[in-house]
């Protein structure tokens, strides 16, 4: 065999995986046909979150008058903020290549293609390995609407050489109320157009409620209960038609309506890999498929879709084929961030998923945090714990308010340990922060999945 392990994607799981195999003395090769670092460090995560910093920056500017400041704010430039994005993306991408050059692995340009499970297509070059992981992740998937290519999807986003004034987003994921708050706060107007009635779906309802109160404090329209229909174009603008016969004018189309998993023309069927109905590579708990020396991490399997989680994921596999330790991932408290504005911290189960264990007691607390009572911006925190009854032990941590997803990180350690309410009473408090709110709630808001109970 050429290699002991090839990995197909050059993403942050793919060369995690490469990397530390690598170190284990695996003779180890990466294939990336599209940008080292994958979808969050080039039009993920990365970028998202430079975006929403610099529409920080400007409602810091407009609050600084509660402190006394006097700032004059100048239009926003937004061809400078995506120059400064670029070049900060273009470090990093070179970073990935640098540290597979250091690991000693071999970087192949190209896309990979199976011809048998032991063999590949690597841009035209006949490639065997022993072993063979995907870490191929996934793709914006635009819905199957007249006219959705007239739309752009996450990817577009980041290279778009003029900021539309008037945009309208359909969807309401991760990826729809993040960039709802970022095009807000760098200055257009925003319509968010949603099928459910509320957004984030899978998430706890107290966070939701709360997120579409903020959302449209800050000025995002909201359109809930509602799908699109069409696309039109009308000159350089666009015509959406939504809900029923609705209609918008708009600059832009921002299509945020879900991600598929990049499997299509790999030659899996050849090989024997299964793949679900949307095509992600279903996985047994050692991340193998359905052939034996096949594995796939991260978000072509539609598990866990977060970076650090296919990280885990690539590390974990690496120790257990080449470093004498097999070890698994747990899905259990994976904590995640929204990066919403306000963002959104939470980790564990929601309030509706431990109701329908058992009973719980649930701690709900909402306030306006101490910066917004001069600044007078109408901004809320909350914070949320999900208590199981009979042990005390805390299933679920939930934040939305400003520095949520840095805050919720620390809770995540306590989870993972199985810390319990008491563990959280006893704990002094830090004054004055928001922080503080999640060691002093003592007066439960309520009690959920009695029914279950009696059950």
């Amino acid at each position: 065999m050429d290699f002991d392990l090839f990995v197909i994607g050059g993403g942050s799981g793919g060369v995690r995986c490469a990397r530390i195999a690598s170190g284990h003395g695996a003779r180890v090769g990466v294939a990336e046909e599209r940008f080292w670092g994958g979808t969050c460090v080039n039009v993920g995560c990365v970028p998202k979150k430079l975006l929403v910093q610099a529409g920080e920056y400007g409602a810091w500017a407009d609050d600084a008058a509660g402190f006394g400041w006097s700032i004059k704010k100048g239009p926003h430039d937004w061809g400078k903020l995506i120059a400064a994005k670029d070049k900060e993306i273009n470090r990093l991408n070179g970073i990935y290549r640098r540290l597979l050059d250091g690991a000693g692995c071999k970087i192949f340009d190209a896309r990979a293609t199976f011809i048998d499970a032991h063999t590949l297509d690597v841009g035209g070059q006949r490639i065997t390995a022993e072993k063979i992981v995907i870490a191929t992740g996934g793709h914006p998937e635009r819905p199957n609407i007249p006219g959705a290519d007239l739309a752009i999807i996450s990817d577009d986003t980041f290279y778009l050489p003029v900021m539309p004034k008037k945009i309208a987003i359909v969807g309401s994921g991760f990826i729809a109320v993040e960039f709802a708050g970022i095009f807000q706060a760098l200055g257009a107007e925003v319509h968010l157009i949603y099928r459910q009635p509320l957004p984030l779906r899978g998430f706890d309802q107290d966070l939701r409620e709360g997120l579409a109160e903020a959302l449209a404090a800050q000025g995002v329209i909201l359109h809930p209960s509602c799908s699109p229909e069409k696309i039109e174009a009308a000159g350089a603008g666009r015509v959406l038609t939504y809900g029923g016969g609705q209609t918008l004018d708009v600059d832009t189309v921002f299509l945020a309506t879900g991600r598929r998993p990049m499997t299509e023309k790999m030659g899996l069927e050849k090989v024997g890999v299964a793949v679900d109905k949307n095509g992600a590579v279903i996985i047994d708990a050692k991340l193998q498929t359905s052939q034996a020396d096949i594995y796939a991490i991260g978000d072509v399997t539609n598990r866990i879709n977060l970076t650090p989680f296919a990280i885990a994921e690539g590390h974990a596999l690496a120790d257990s084929l080449f470093g004498k330790n097999p070890r698994s991932v747990s899905l259990e408290n994976v904590a995640a961030a929204v990066f919403s504005t306000p963002p959104i911290g939470t980790v564990g189960l929601t309030e509706e998923e431990a109701a329908a264990k058992g009973p719980v007691d649930v701690y709900v607390a909402k306030f306006t945090p101490m910066r917004h009572t001069l600044s007078g911006r109408a901004r809320k925190t909350m914070m949320k714990l999900v208590v199981d009854q009979a042990t005390q032990k805390v299933l679920g941590a939930h934040m939305l308010g400003e520095d949520a997803p840095e805050l919720v990180q620390g809770l995540a350690i306590a989870l993972v340990m199985g810390a319990t309410k008491g563990d959280f009473d006893r704990t002094i408090g830090i004054h004055p922060t928001a922080a503080e709110e999640f060691v002093t709630m003592r007066t439960r808001t309520r009690v959920a999945g009695v029914a279950k109970a009696a059950e």
